[in-house]
């Protein structure tokens, strides 16, 4: 699992980040040129304490495309402050989503943020497709002020590599530089060579059927040639094709150790790493006894519901992230139905008793997931069209991939896996509601 502080980012879209900003006075905006697909609508997030807009692209202002931005609050006197504050904002952004975003000379402080016009040095590769499916939640936490500066260096160099590769190879050198004196970074770079793969590892073989020493290689005609320029000195000569050629070939290696000292040595998850690592049932364990937990983490199972201590009857809201909650999902009643190799299924029901969701809360995985073959709507003469609606709109998007979270008072939210369907064409989500609910009719006309 991980060690990093990676806490839950509330994510507002559309015009509820409209709304969530009103009446806040003072905003620094800056334009920002990114790697990632950027959501089309305005999203506001709250990370680390601090609030953040993005501004969606491809909008229209004056008759003009909008380009990308991210703005946060600020107090006109502290605009440095909140510029830093940006800067370390997005070199983790970019790296947690594996690309860049990087701030470009577009900044201006206003009352409220603003949106700015597409310019050459401001354009982002691709857009986002969809609505409200722009997410950096759990974004690690950076405490140390080493790590902090290698992620500004590989922000750099991930921006330029394409861009102006010797000043790329130069920042991803910086990554390893910025963090070791000299003779402890010949030893890390050589204890990890041998660790990569790819183009990087490729490359590696190639200087070293040369005979050549890769280690040095990379200092002396990598980041000396690049940063010195000297008469009888080794230098990167832009009008010499071989040494552009030299300098690209070599930029995998260079690119690959920076990324791999963040990932390894420091710690960062991106969010793959995320996807992998991360506990996702966590929040709920402080719910439960130390004794269901260990003995839940160790694959055994609980057969007194008392060790599950807060969860059993417990007040939990149910929504498909990151839209509101149905009403019938509000205030729902969590109880613990069973247990087995490390798991406990749960039922969640309103208050009628008209609707049931189940899950099953992994702990010794660290995961949790929707049963959709155990939730279900009741026929009953308490029964209404809005809980049909409701559940087949909740059942259908789980099928097409929606994310389930399930929060509790108290406690951070708690995410369910993604269903991967098997055998089953999804129908669209309001196609199916309509047909649920001519059901549902026709049923009571009988």
């Amino acid at each position: 699992m991980l060690s990093m502080k990676t806490p839950y980012v509330p994510h507002l879209f559309g015009d509820e980040a409209t709304a969530k900003i009103q009446g806040k006075h003072g905003w620094l905006t800056v334009g920002v040129v990114s790697s990632l697909a950027w959501p089309q609508e305005d999203v506001w997030l709250q990370y680390n304490s601090q609030e953040y807009l993005l501004r969606g692209a491809n909008q229209q202002a004056d008759g003009r495309t909008t380009s990308p931005t991210i703005s946060t609050p600020c107090d006109n006197k502290q605009i440095d402050e909140a510029l830093s504050r940006l800067y370390r904002f997005v070199s983790l952004l970019g790296y947690f989503k594996r690309g860049y975003v990087d701030i470009t000379g577009m900044r201006t402080w206003a009352g409220s943020p603003i949106l700015h016009v597409s310019l050459q040095d401001a354009v982002t590769t691709l857009t986002l497709g969809g609505h409200k499916t722009f997410s950096c939640n759990h974004l690690p936490i950076i405490e140390d002020d080493q790590v902090r500066m290698a992620l500004a260096f590989l922000r750099e160099g991930r921006r330029l590599r394409y861009v102006h590769e010797p000043y790329s190879f130069l920042s991803f050198f910086k990554v390893i530089e910025s963090q070791f004196v000299s003779q402890a970074r010949v030893t890390w770079v050589e204890q990890n060579l041998p660790q990569l793969d790819g183009d990087a590892a490729k490359r590696v073989s190639e200087l070293q059927a040369q005979q050549i020493n890769v280690n040095k290689h990379l200092y002396d005609s990598g980041r000396c040639a690049v940063a010195h320029a000297s008469i009888s000195g080794t230098t990167v000569d832009p009008d010499i094709p071989e040494d552009r050629t030299r300098i690209a070939a070599d930029l995998d290696i260079i690119a690959a150790l920076a990324t791999r000292y963040v990932k390894v040595d420091a710690g960062v998850p991106d969010e793959m790493d995320l996807y992998e690592k991360r506990d996702r049932v966590a929040p709920w364990q402080v719910l439960m006894t130390p004794k269901a937990v260990e003995t839940l983490k160790a694959g055994g199972y609980v057969d007194d519901v008392k060790d599950l201590g807060k969860l059993d009857g417990a007040t939990v809201t149910i929504r498909l992230w990151p839209d509101r909650p149905a009403a019938q999902f509000q205030s729902m009643t969590l109880l613990p139905v069973g247990s087995g190799d490390g798991s406990v299924q749960l039922a969640a029901h309103n208050a009628r008793k008209t609707i049931v969701l189940a899950f099953l809360m992994n702990v010794a995985t660290g995961r949790m997931h929707t049963l959709l073959n155990e939730s279900s709507v009741r026929q009953s003469a308490d029964t209404t069209e809005q809980d049909v609606e409701d559940f087949a709109r909740y059942f259908h998007s789980v099928i097409g991939n929606r994310i389930v979270e399930l929060t509790i008072e108290g406690a951070e939210p708690v995410d369910c896996e993604v269903v991967i369907p098997i055998n089953i064409i999804p129908q669209a989500p309001e196609d199916a509601v309509a047909q649920a609910l001519e059901q549902f009719r026709h049923t009571k006309a009988q």
